[in-house]
């Protein structure tokens, strides 16, 4: 599969090949060519959404046909993690499905995507299936939060801090962040107890509490953890007893109220939505990982995963690999505080080795506050990766405003980033650029949105 070189290099990433290019190109090839065929892929889950996607790939006799699995396994990638599904059926070439079911079976990268949305997120076995007739799509989307009234806690947990605000009437009147370690914990006690501390602090300052709302990294179903980075250090069995309930057995003491958790980027969605007054949003988050959601045309959110963290990024085999699920490429490597800390090494920035991700983002935040040109150069190139991706989103969301936020846009350096992004846009997607509207929240907005637009998810039932 030809690669292609970009029109705006990244300053500190030079062999960086994005994903909207190489798609790009390789579906223009195929389109030309007599020798092509069509092919749709359909996403299926659990409760019986199916979701379909069109593309073309070469005939199989075609010498161009040797870049076709690569194309279709990183298509399927992002449709996976974008849409979420157990069951891919490949209505085309039976030798392309029969390699993609060998993919999913025997290699690393493979066997996570399947095991992460067959047993882990859908409770059914995954599979790839061959058919000559996809099954027909269907899906539901439904009203997220945008709940104002009564006395509210909303929570916002992130890898390295915490934020809860509590809100009165669609006010804010307490807000707060607390510094955590969730990852490496392998104690549950330590999230319980760091949830309820906050939630506590937010109480004390409400007459009463009538509804709990929380964004959080990771996919969750009726409120019960699927996957979450932060719960990585927890063993199988005490993920199984104490953390796939945590939230229910949260609601249980706070005597029942009105509970509803949702993914962090559903949330950076919602909120922008709301502060827009428009629909179409596209929301992600640059924290400890990579948080995404989407706002339809509609103003309701979709079943889909939306876990941008997962999806290819770059398609240069010798790019960054994701530490969690083996695979190079991947967002979680180019929209987070790993990606700042990725690149120090490269923008020759020396930081001491004993101190963590966040201090080595702060560390940057504050090198850019004094204008060095080497933390420029790390947001420039942050921002050149995401105008690339959002060309990339565009093929699978219909988009009208990017909402873009999280720890690492916090100062000068999110609005590099920002306006790096619309350089891009311009310089190789101009019809893309007059399009798409980029949005930034004000500092406390970024620093403590997420808890307040949080808040607005749970419904209370009974008048208050």
């Amino acid at each position: 599969m030809q690669l292609v070189k970009p029109k705006v290099i990244p300053i500190l990433d030079p062999g960086f090949r994005p994903a909207a290019l190489a798609c790009r190109n390789f579906l223009a090839e195929a389109r030309a060519c007599s020798d092509s065929v069509p092919i749709c892929l359909a996403i299926e889950q659990a409760d019986g959404s199916v979701f379909h996607h069109h593309t073309r790939v070469f005939d199989e006799t075609h010498p161009l046909a040797k870049g076709n699995f690569r194309f279709v396994e990183r298509l399927i990638k992002f449709l996976l993690w974008g849409r979420g599904g157990f069951r891919v059926y490949v209505q085309g070439p039976e030798s392309l499905a029969i390699k993609l079911q060998d993919y999913y079976q025997r290699t690393p990268t493979g066997q996570f995507d399947s095991e992460i949305m067959g047993n882990r997120i859908y409770g059914r076995a995954f599979e790839v299936l061959v058919t000559k007739k996809v099954p027909d799509e269907k899906s539901s989307s439904t009203p997220l939060g945008r709940h104002l009234d009564g006395c509210r806690i909303g929570f916002d947990l992130g890898g390295s801090d915490r934020k809860v605000a509590g809100v009165i009437n669609g006010e804010c009147v307490f807000s707060e962040e607390t510094a955590w370690s969730p990852i490496t914990q392998s104690d549950p006690a330590y999230h319980f107890d760091g949830i309820m501390d906050s939630l506590l602090k937010a109480a004390a300052h409400l007459p009463r509490v009538d509804a709990i709302g929380g964004s959080v990294a990771g996919v969750y179903v009726n409120n019960r953890v699927k996957v979450a980075s932060l719960f990585r250090g927890i063993s199988p069995a005490d993920f199984k007893s104490r953390i796939e309930d945590i939230f229910l057995d949260l609601r249980k003491v706070w005597n029942h109220v009105p509970f509803e958790v949702a993914n962090d980027g559903e949330v950076t969605a919602l909120a922008g939505s709301m502060s827009l007054n428009d629909n179409s949003v596209l929301g992600l988050a640059f924290g400890t990982s990579t948080a995404g959601g989407y706002v339809n045309s509609e103003g309701n959110i979709t079943s889909w995963l939306n876990e941008f963290a997962f999806v290819p990024v770059d398609y240069q085999t010798s790019s960054a690999v994701d530490e969690w699920s083996g695979d190079y490429g991947c967002g979680v490597q180019f929209f987070s505080q790993q990606a700042v800390n990725r690149l120090l090494k490269t923008a020759k920035i020396e930081v001491e080795s004993n101190l963590g991700v966040p201090e080595r983002l702060k560390f940057v935040q504050d090198l850019m506050a004094e204008n060095d040109v080497r933390a420029r150069q790390i947001y420039e190139t942050l921002g050149t990766y995401l105008g690339y991706q959002v060309a990339h989103f565009t093929a699978f969301y219909e988009i009208k405003h990017l909402l873009i936020l999280g720890r690492v846009t916090t100062g000068e350096g999110g609005n590099i980033i920002v306006e790096q992004a619309r350089n891009v846009l311009r310089t190789e997607f101009p019809e893309l650029a007059e399009k798409l509207a980029f949005h930034m929240p004000d500092e406390k907005e970024k620093r403590h949105g997420q808890a307040i637009a949080a808040a607005s998810l749970p419904s209370i039932l009974s008048p208050v």
